[in-house]
């Protein structure tokens, strides 16, 4: 039987069309391990692998841990878009701030 947890990870993985593959590469995760979350009642991931889901998935981790919590919050988007745009270069952080200038514009 899958917690919450799993039901969450499965889907933020199936909203992005991706497999338990594809996951578990971009995470740096076993497949098996996924499976294991998704699917049975006692995963406990540490924080490290709970915040490689949540990068990979675009979620913040507070969305894996409460289980009050049923979908990613707007709040939880804009903290992920901000720990990728911290990522960037220089140059791509630049060419972000000019695509957010050219839709602030009024039409």
């Amino acid at each position: 039987m899958a917690t919450k947890l799993g039901e969450k990870i499965r889907k933020c993985r199936t909203a992005k069309k991706m497999t338990l593959d594809e996951l578990a590469s971009a995470a740096k995760l076993s497949k098996s391990y996924l499976w294991e979350l998704e699917n049975r009642e006692s995963q406990n991931p540490s924080s490290e692998k709970l915040q490689a889901l949540a990068d990979v998935l675009g979620a913040d981790v507070s969305f894996f841990i409460d289980d009050a919590i049923d979908s990613p919050s707007e709040s939880n988007k804009d903290k992920e878009f901000f720990r990728n745009y911290s990522k960037l270069d220089a140059d791509n952080k630049e060419k972000l701030r000019q695509i957010l200038e050219v839709l602030k514009k009024p039409e």
